[in-house]
């Protein structure tokens, strides 16, 4: 009982943010960024909502992938705990590599 009290004190709000992230991606007025430290200008995409449309829908992809996990331990712990790691060892590298796809298809060709 007290390891899943753990993965929840831990996964329900890792899930919420990464929720949080893609609603707040979908949302944004401005062109949204991937990596830390970079900014995206307006001037380089061409339908700035489609484009946070696109990102935040990945991020909350992404998200239900750690909600399922987060409410598989209520009935397995080892296969809730599985789940998030080879989700996380298959989706993150994934990540950057949809991003650029997304960025190179909303980006403005001049």
């Amino acid at each position: 009982m007290g390891a899943l009290i753990i993965w929840l004190v831990i996964m329900v709000p890792v899930s919420a943010i990464l929720t949080g992230l893609g609603i707040f991606a979908w949302r944004r007025q401005k062109p949204m960024w991937f990596w830390s430290g970079q900014t995206v200008g307006e001037d380089e995409i061409g339908d700035v909502k489609a484009y946070n449309r696109a990102n935040g829908i990945m991020w909350i992809v992404f998200s239900l992938l750690m909600w399922f996990s987060t409410f598989l331990a209520f009935s397995s712990m080892k296969l809730a705990g599985t789940v998030m790691l080879v989700g996380c060892i298959l989706c993150v590298p994934v990540l950057p590599f949809v991003y650029t796809r997304i960025y190179k298809r909303y980006k403005k060709h001049e």
